[in-house]
């Protein structure tokens, strides 16, 4: 495949799927969520690849969705147009990475937010660099709520999950490993050989029983109700677009959080 915003290699059983638009803090436009999409679904036609790594080009995973080309491209959509694109782009795309049958891996540095905290949160396991930060600051910047995939108590735990969407502030590496999101935290130049090392440690399992044991974990999950629970806050994230205090914001022009990236400079996410 000829890939333009994303990079995909194979390292033996291992398939490395990078986000590339490093310049724009892996923001995801539509192509790269498309390309994202794809690749999967090459990682999982694979024989030969056991493991599946989400990773991000550069000094941040994802930055989130693409609001530069959210607001030249689909400004000017209703409900309908706005519900038929994020149910394919946001929702169904990320339940595509959260049922793969194969194990998933987040490589996280830096910053992984809204869009992107959503996209590594369906991975299976998660290690971050000891410099990554989390946030979904949308209920503040644009009286939304929250991202498309509400993912956050599944991973977090409710009270944390509130904390985070409550107040919009960042969850550190450290935070999010003492919550249970990440499974390990490590220097930044040690992230890429952990991950491997995982990676490669999961791929010497039998694949058909890993298979069957992430089918198995996933029914559990849903048992407990997490796909309807993902599909209901679908719901009311595409009700809050439309709501007077969304609208509100949007036309004071406050549509865009403004943070601090890990360097400090200033980061339009």
């Amino acid at each position: 495949m000829d890939y333009q915003e994303i990079v995909y290699e194979r390292i033996g059983p291992v398939a490395r799927i990078w986000h590339n638009r490093p310049g724009m803090r892996n923001a995801e436009n539509t192509r790269l969520l498309e390309e994202l999409n794809t690749a999967l679904q090459q990682a999982q036609r694979d024989d030969e690849v056991r493991v599946i790594v989400l990773a991000g080009k550069g000094d941040h995973f994802s930055a989130g969705h693409d609001l530069k080309e959210g607001k030249e491209l689909r400004s000017g959509y209703g409900v309908e147009e706005r519900w038929k694109y994020e149910d394919q782009y946001y929702f169904e795309y990320c339940l595509n990475i959260l049922n793969c049958h194969k194990p998933t891996i987040a490589q996280v540095q830096g910053a992984c937010i809204a869009g992107g905290f959503m996209v590594a949160n369906m991975c299976d396991l998660m290690i971050a660099s000891d410099d990554a930060f989390f946030a979904d600051p949308v209920v503040h910047t644009m009286a939304v709520a929250a991202v498309e995939v509400l993912i956050h108590p599944w991973v977090l735990g409710g009270r944390k999950a509130k904390e985070m969407l409550f107040t919009g502030q960042r969850i550190t590496a450290a935070e999010a490993l003492a919550a249970g999101m990440a499974n390990r935290v490590v220097p930044r130049a040690e992230l890429d050989d952990a991950v491997m090392a995982m990676a490669d440690k999961v791929a010497e399992a039998p694949p058909f029983a890993l298979k069957l044991i992430k089918k198995s974990l996933n029914r559990t999950m849903d048992i407990m109700g997490r796909e309807n629970a993902l599909r209901s806050h679908f719901d009311s994230h595409q009700l809050s677009h439309f709501s007077d205090e969304a609208i509100a914001m949007k036309k004071s022009g406050a549509t865009h959080s403004i943070r601090r990236d890990a360097s400090g400079k200033a980061a339009n996410v």
